[in-house]
């Protein structure tokens, strides 16, 4: 009897200094954004419907080449417990900012699907080599967190073979939203290490200028911030306080420049 994997969340810290990448295909960005990945269900009319999941990639616009997000939950999961809320984690990772134009889904070979007690093989054509292709056109920005719901339509997504055998032909809606702000700014002289805090209540997110002084603090949640300015120690410079730096979702704040 196969089990569903459950998910496991990867947990990481998203605070990343100010930065610029660029991939191998000419697909140049400044920075990177943070992308997790959950799929849900819509109810079907079957006891349990099972996808191996083995990869989620995306592909960018302008480029040929496809590049994985990161380490994914692979396994089996069934789509029917994914209702009401319940949602299975595929990814949490930073990928390149940029415009993602397409997710492929990556399927193995362990589909199936049980009706009325009995377990037949789900064939999934070219799904375990080209994947399941979710249309996407969506710009990801440096320093954002973003949440990518994958909403697989069980009922639209089964075709009854007339030999009694079942197909996969996936219907999945894609969508989009971000999650947290960003907040940026300079500080002079460049070549100074200054630690940049930003707390409101219980959080607390920082990050250090890079050489030439800029910094970025990723990953922030919406609210009200109180931002410290600590030189370096040996030079002992007092803080600068900016209070009421206020953070959108989606967006990035950039405070004026702070020279010491």
């Amino acid at each position: 009897m196969k089990l569903m994997l459950r998910k496991f969340g990867i947990l990481l810290l998203a605070v990343i200094g100010f930065a610029a990448c660029s991939d191998d295909n000419g697909n140049d960005t400044e920075g990177t954004a943070r992308m997790s990945v959950k799929m849900v269900d819509d109810p079907g009319d079957y006891d349990a419907v099972y996808v191996d999941v083995q990869d989620v990639v995306v592909k960018y616009n302008g480029n040929e080449s496809e590049v994985s997000i990161g380490e994914i939950n692979t396994g089996v999961y069934n789509l029917l417990e994914l209702t009401g809320g319940v949602s299975a984690e595929l990814a949490d990772a930073e990928i390149a900012a940029g415009t993602v134009s397409q997710i492929r889904l990556v399927l193995g070979d362990d589909n199936s699907i049980v009706v009325d007690g009995e377990t037949y093989a789900l064939a999934t054509p070219s799904g375990q080599q080209s994947g399941l292709k979710i249309q996407l056109n969506e710009t990801l920005s440096d320093g954002i967190s973003y949440e990518f719901i994958l909403d697989f339509d069980v009922e639209e997504s089964i075709v009854v073979n007339g030999n009694g055998s079942y197909t996969l032909k996936p219907v999945i809606r894609a969508s989009a939203a971000a999650e947290t702000g960003a907040i940026s700014g300079l500080v002079l002289p460049a070549g100074m290490q200054t630690l940049i805090t930003a707390r409101s209540g219980s959080t607390v997110i920082s990050s250090y200028t890079n050489a030439e002084g800029a910094f970025k603090l990723s990953g922030v949640p919406e609210g009200t911030y109180e931002l410290t300015l600590e030189a370096d120690s040996a030079l002992n410079l007092p803080p600068v306080v900016i209070p009421n730096v206020q953070v959108e979702i989606g967006a990035v704040t950039t405070i004026e420049t702070v020279e010491f």
